[in-house]
C-alpha cells in the first residue's frame, strides 16, 4: 500500500489512494507524526469534538503563538463571543438581501467576458471578492492585490504542517494583508461606517472590545475564507457540469434545481479536501489511540465518497440530498463554516446566470493554459471556456 499521498492535480490518484486508505488504514500516522483520518464518522467525531479536538495549530509547532482574533484558530469560549460579533451579518434573511447586488455584479462579469474566456479570472475569482470586499468596507481598486495574497498562500509548499518555518513563510505572506487592514481598523475606528470592519473595531466581546490587531486578523480569514471558497467551487461546478453534460440540461430546463446542482458537486469536489485538528489529550479514533500534543488531519473529500456514508459516492447524483451532518463540505459542530449561506447564494446565482446567459459552458481541457491546484484546494487554477 502506498503511503505517498497523490497531489490534488491528479483527482483520480488520489481518490483512488482515499478509497485504500479508507478500507485498509482509516487512521494513518504520516512521516511528520500527523494523523490522517479518512472514515466519514470518524471525520464526523473528530469535527465535532472541539473540547478533545482543538482547532489552534499553534499547539504542535514549536516556538510558535496563536494569532488574536483568528477565529478558525481559536477554541470556546473565545471562538463563541468572537463568531457572534459578526454571525448577525451572515445570517439566511441577510444573505438573501444581498442576492440583487450578487447577481448585478455576476450579470455584469458575464456580460464583459467574451464567447471564450477563462472563467476562474473572469467570474469566479472577481464576484466573491467584489461581494466579501463590499461587506468588510474595502476599496475596490484594492482588489486584485487581494488576489495576490491568497494565491501565493495556496502556493506555499506545505510537506511538513507542523514545521515552525512553515508558519513564518504563512505569516510572511500575510503581514502586508493585516498591514492593511489593520490601517483600515484605524480609520474606522476614527470614523465608522456601515460595514463589517467597523463592527469588529466597534463590538464588545466578553465586556472588553477588539484592538485593531484582533480586528484585522479577523478580517484577514473573513477575506481570505468569504472568496476563496466560493472561487474554487464555481470552478469545480463548471468542471463538473461539463463532465456530466446532462446537468446542464437540467439547471436550463429546471432551474429549482440548481442549488441541489450546488450542495452535490460540494460533495463530490469539495474546495477544502483536509481540514486540521490538534490533540488536547489523549483519544481514541476509528479504534486507534491518539496521543495528546499530535495534529489530526480529517480528510473531508474521503469522507465525501465514504460507501458507508453515500451509496454510489462516485456517481454526480444532485438527487441524493445531501444535508446536515452528511454534509461535510463546510466543517461540522461549532466551526461549521460562517460563510457557507453566502457562498451557498453565490455559487447558486452564478449558475443560474451562466444557464441564463450561455446556455452551457464547454471547458477547454486541450488548452494548455488550463491547470489545476496541486494542494490545499480542490480545484482548477485556471479554466478556459467557451459556449
Amino acid at each position: 500500500m502506498s503511503h505517498v499521498v497523490p497531489p490534488m492535480s491528479d483527482e483520480k490518484a488520489l481518490l483512488a489512494w482515499l478509497a485504500e486508505m479508507r478500507a485498509h488504514e482509516p487512521v494513518w500516522r504520516d512521516e511528520y507524526g500527523v494523523w490522517h483520518v479518512f472514515r466519514h464518522a470518524d471525520v464526523r467525531e473528530v469535527l465535532k469534538d472541539p473540547a478533545t479536538f482543538s482547532s489552534d495549530p499553534n499547539r504542535v509547532i514549536e516556538g510558535s503563538e496563536p494569532t488574536p482574533g483568528m477565529i478558525h484558530e481559536m477554541d470556546p469560549p473565545d471562538h463563541r463571543a468572537l463568531r457572534k460579533v459578526v454571525s448577525s451579518a451572515f445570517t439566511p434573511r441577510m444573505v438573501e438581501n444581498l442576492e440583487p447586488r450578487v447577481r448585478e455584479v455576476a450579470r455584469d462579469l458575464l456580460d464583459a467576458a467574451g464567447p471564450r474566456f477563462d472563467l476562474v479570472q473572469e467570474i469566479a475569482f472577481t464576484l466573491p471578492v467584489t461581494i466579501i470586499g463590499e461587506m468588510l468596507g474595502l476599496p475596490r481598486e484594492d482588489q486584485e492585490q487581494f488576489g495576490s495574497w491568497s494565491a501565493s498562500l495556496i502556493d506555499i509548499q506545505m510537506d511538513d504542517p507542523t514545521d515552525p518555518a512553515l508558519a513564518e513563510r504563512i505569516a510572511a505572506i500575510l503581514d502586508p494583508l493585516t498591514s492593511y487592514l489593520q490601517r483600515l481598523c484605524a480609520e474606522r475606528r476614527a470614523a465608522p461606517a456601515d460595514d463589517l470592519v467597523s463592527k469588529l473595531v466597534l463590538a464588545e466581546v466578553d465586556g472588553r472590545g477588539l484592538d485593531d490587531v484582533e480586528a484585522a486578523n479577523f478580517s484577514t480569514a473573513l477575506l481570505l475564507a468569504g472568496h476563496v471558497t466560493t472561487t474554487v467551487l464555481l470552478g469545480n461546478i463548471v468542471n463538473t457540469l461539463d463532465e456530466h453534460p446532462w446537468a446542464w440540461d437540467l439547471a436550463r430546463e429546471h432551474p429549482d434545481r440548481i442549488p441541489a446542482i450546488v450542495e452535490e458537486v460540494l460533495r463530490f469536489r469539495p474546495p477544502f479536501p483536509q481540514m486540521q485538528r490538534t490533540t488536547t489529550a489523549p483519544a481514541r479514533v476509528g479504534g486507534v489511540d491518539l496521543p495528546a500534543d499530535v495534529m489530526v488531519n480529517v480528510w473531508v473529500l474521503s469522507a465525501n465518497r465514504d460507501p458507508e456514508a453515500h451509496e454510489d459516492p462516485d456517481r454526480f447524483d444532485p438527487d441524493r440530498g445531501v444535508r446536515g451532518a452528511a454534509q461535510l463540505s463546510f466543517g461540522h459542530g461549532i466551526h461549521f463554516c460562517l460563510g457557507a449561506p453566502l457562498a451557498r447564494l453565490e455559487n447558486v446565482v452564478a449558475l443560474e446566470e451562466i444557464v441564463r446567459s450561455r446556455g452551457r459552458l464547454v471547458v477547454d481541457r486541450e488548452d494548455p493554459s488550463f491547470a489545476m491546484f496541486d494542494q490545499i484546494v480542490l480545484g482548477v487554477r485556471t479554466m478556459p471556456v467557451h459556449v
